[in-house]
C-alpha cells in the first residue's frame, strides 16, 4: 500500500478556497432560479388579471351597447346630462 502525503497547508487552503467558492457559485445559481420561479409566477398572476379585466372590460362594453340601444328605442336619438339626469333629444 502506498505511503500518504500530505498537503501543504497553501495546497489545502486553494483546495478549500475552490471548493467553498463551487459551494457559492451553486448557491447562487439556486437563488437565481428560485427568483426566476417567483418572477415567472408573478407574470402568470398579472397575465390572468388581465385576461379577466379583458373580459369585464368586453362584458361592461355590451351592457353599455345595449343600455344604448334599449335607450335609443325608448327616447330617440340624443345625449344625455349626467349632471342633471336629463335626455336632450337631437335636433
Amino acid at each position: 500500500m502506498a505511503k500518504a502525503i500530505k498537503f501543504t497547508t497553501e495546497e489545502l487552503d486553494q483546495i478549500n478556497e475552490l471548493r467553498d467558492g463551487n459551494a457559492q457559485k451553486i448557491n447562487e445559481f439556486g437563488q437565481i432560479e428560485l427568483e426566476l420561479l417567483l418572477a415567472s409566477q408573478r407574470i402568470q398572476s398579472l397575465e390572468n388579471a388581465k385576461d379577466k379585466l379583458q373580459k369585464d372590460y368586453v362584458e361592461l362594453k355590451n351592457k353599455e351597447r345595449e343600455l344604448v340601444q334599449q335607450l335609443n328605442e325608448k327616447y330617440g336619438a340624443g345625449q344625455v346630462d349626467l349632471t342633471s339626469g336629463e335626455f336632450i333629444p337631437a335636433k
